[in-house]
């Protein structure tokens, strides 16, 4: 599984990361957020069957790793992250900060003195 599908959007609100995962048991996917590294892993493992024979093995098993930088001059925020596993495809959704209103000139009073 170490070339997990992946597609990556951006959103006016958010960033998505969409992976294909068929198979996969949820609580086998971990997903960490550091220094604008979002990181998803897990494992999937072969069911073993006493007295079954493979006669060909085509689906991947195994470990897998995929980061995804995020921008690091953008407005995500890793602190409101979510994400939902359906029908093998597993999507992680970080939120994007409002863009920033533009800076206003600041005014400064001059004092005049009259000798």
């Amino acid at each position: 599984m170490a070339a997990t599908p992946a597609d990556v959007r951006e959103n006016p609100n958010s960033y998505m990361f969409v992976m294909d995962m068929p198979g996969m048991k949820l609580w086998k996917i971990k997903v960490q957020v550091e220094d604008h590294l979002l990181t998803v892993n897990g494992e999937r493992k072969r069911e073993e069957k006493e007295g079954t024979e493979y006669l060909k093995m085509e689906r991947r098993m195994g470990k897998f790793m995929r980061k995804f930088p995020l921008p690091h001059n953008s407005n995500a925020i890793a602190d409101v992250m979510s994400a939902l596993y359906q029908d093998g495809v597993f999507t992680v959704t970080v939120k994007k900060l409002p863009p920033p209103e533009p800076k206003k000139p600041k005014l400064i009073e001059i004092e005049v003195k009259i000798d």
